[in-house]
C-alpha cells in the first residue's frame, strides 16, 4: 500500500495516515490479518516523526481496526473490523451535517450531493485514487 500525505492540508499528518490505512482495508488493499510496518520503520520511510506513527496506530487500535502482536507487530485486525455502533453513527453525523449544510448553501442539490456519495463510495470500495 502506497501511503501519501500531503503536507501542505490542514488535517494532521495522524489523521491522514489513520484515513488512508482505513480506506486501504475498506478497498481489500490491506487484508485482514496482514503485518504493517512497525511505527519506526513506517516513520521512517515516509519521513515524520514516529510519535506521529504511533498516534495513528494508537487510534486504529483503540477503534478496532488494528491489533499489536508481541509476536507479529502490528497487524490488521484479524477477527474482522468494527461493527456500527451508536458511537460511530453519532461521529458520523456530527462530521457529515456540516459537509451537508455547506452542500446547500452552495447550492447543491439532493440528488447531485447523493451522486457525489455514490461516486466516492464506488471509488473506495473499488480503491481508486482520492483525486
Amino acid at each position: 500500500m502506497i501511503i501519501q500525505l500531503d503536507m501542505q492540508s490542514e488535517l494532521p499528518i495522524y489523521s491522514q495516515l489513520v484515513y488512508q490505512i482505513i480506506e486501504g482495508i475498506a478497498s481489500g488493499e490491506l487484508q485482514l490479518g496482514e503485518a504493517l510496518p512497525s511505527v519506526r520503520n513506517l516513520a521512517a520511510d515516509i519521513g515524520v516523526n514516529l510519535h506521529t506513527v504511533n498516534k495513528a496506530y494508537t487510534l486504529l487500535k483503540q477503534d478496532g481496526y488494528i491489533l499489536v502482536h508481541r509476536q507479529k507487530g502490528v497487524v490488521v485486525n484479524p477477527d474482522g473490523m468494527p461493527g456500527l455502533t451508536d458511537d460511530f453513527l453519532k461521529k458520523q453525523q456530527r462530521e457529515l451535517r456540516p459537509i451537508i449544510a455547506e452542500a446547500i448553501c452552495r447550492g447543491m442539490t439532493k440528488e447531485e450531493l447523493s451522486a457525489v456519495l455514490d461516486q466516492m463510495y464506488d471509488d473506495v470500495k473499488m480503491g481508486h485514487n482520492r483525486e
